[in-house]
């Protein structure tokens, strides 16, 4: 079998069927995730195992082979003319398994993306720590993507991406852009932004905060007069500030609360929810670091900071439950669906 050819078929199959993913494993057929759904592809044959060897090694480098044997999953992209994916190559019960991502050609706008306009004001701050949260495929990386861009079509920058691996990928604009990919052009993210300090650098985009060492490096940058943009696999602001703070050892834990009482300039947290007329549609929250936010993080008050958000509208903070109740007034979203993102089904409850 020409592997390289089946997968140009596999990956034409999910552009065109509108699909986010492609999942390859050995003993059943191939697997598409629609509008966050996964659906079989009953047309195609059941994968063998010689066939997952073959999409292997069509798909990765020799490097990535060897990650893959030493540490029995490996991270890696995948470039065709008309597409690019995010891969991760794994084993389970001691066969292989691919799972790609599809990442879009062309960066989309907030509108596109149905996002609020708001988050363009922190694309114009000189230096600060910009989060965005939630869990694995919800959009996280797109969304940081498009504020990536819109420095680059509006300011002279030298932007640095640090990620693993690379996923979009950008053209230099107004700003010159250097992409870093863990393994290929740096051994991890901590060296990476180490480094970032000598090389002139005015906006960092951190695929991801990994540990400790990756999470203080940042906060310093954004004190520092660096404008960072970050990810945490987490459900809300409040639970991310706790989660930083509590990555660090107790003595560490006053300082680095009031690095990021001082440096944080905001937190977004967003899901991507099945909207009835098909497709997805993001519900989202947004945290705006103001006085009495950062008061709240130096008096170790985070509890505190979810009605900060609730009342706090018209500074522009956004409520996820106003969020969803707002999705389902306007006919985007089913009732059912808004209740299983709320996180307080009371307050959702007043607000449809």
């Amino acid at each position: 079998m020409d592997y390289k050819k089946e997968i140009q078929d596999l990956v034409d199959l999910v552009i065109n069927q509108g699909a986010s993913d492609l999942h390859l494993s050995a003993g059943r057929t191939p697997f598409v995730r629609i509008s966050g759904s996964l659906i079989p592809l009953m047309k195609r044959k059941v994968i063998s195992v010689e066939d997952m060897n073959g999409f292997f090694t069509a798909l990765v480098s020799e490097q990535t082979k060897s990650i893959l044997n030493k540490e029995k999953s490996a991270d890696f992209s995948y470039s065709l003319e008309n597409a690019r994916f995010r891969g991760n190559a794994y084993f389970h019960q001691g066969s292989l398994s691919i799972a790609l991502r599809l990442i879009p050609k062309n960066i989309r706008t907030l509108t596109q993306l149905n996002l609020p306009p708001i988050l363009e004001s922190f694309t114009r701050k000189a230096q600060g720590f910009f989060i965005v949260v939630g869990p694995i495929g919800n959009g996280k990386t797109t969304t940081l993507a498009t504020l990536i861009d819109m420095i680059n079509q509006t300011r002279s920058a030298h932007i640095l991406t640090i990620e693993d691996p690379v996923e979009y990928m950008f053209e230099s604009k107004k700003s010159i852009i250097d992409q870093r990919e863990v393994r290929v052009d740096t051994p991890d993210f901590q060296s990476a932004l180490t480094a970032m300090f000598r090389e002139d650098i005015d906006v960092v985009m951190l695929g991801e905060m990994r540990d400790i060492n990756t999470i203080g490096t940042a906060v310093t940058a954004a004190e520092t007069g660096h404008l960072v943009f970050s990810t945490l696999h987490t459900n809300n602001a409040a639970q991310t500030i706790n989660r930083i703070i509590d990555s660090f050892p107790p003595n560490q834990q006053d300082q680095i609360r009031i690095q990021l009482a001082g440096s944080l300039n905001g937190i977004f947290s967003q899901r991507l929810i099945p909207r009835i007329s098909g497709g997805l549609i993001p519900a989202y929250e947004l945290l705006i670091n103001n006085n009495a936010v950062a008061n709240l993080i130096r008096e170790k008050r985070i509890h505190e900071i979810n009605t900060i958000i609730e009342t706090s509208s018209q500074e522009g903070m956004i409520d996820m439950d106003r969020s969803l109740a707002e999705l389902v007034r306007a006919g985007e979203i089913t009732v059912e669906s808004a209740y299983v993102h709320s996180q307080n089904p009371k307050t959702l409850e007043r607000l449809i």
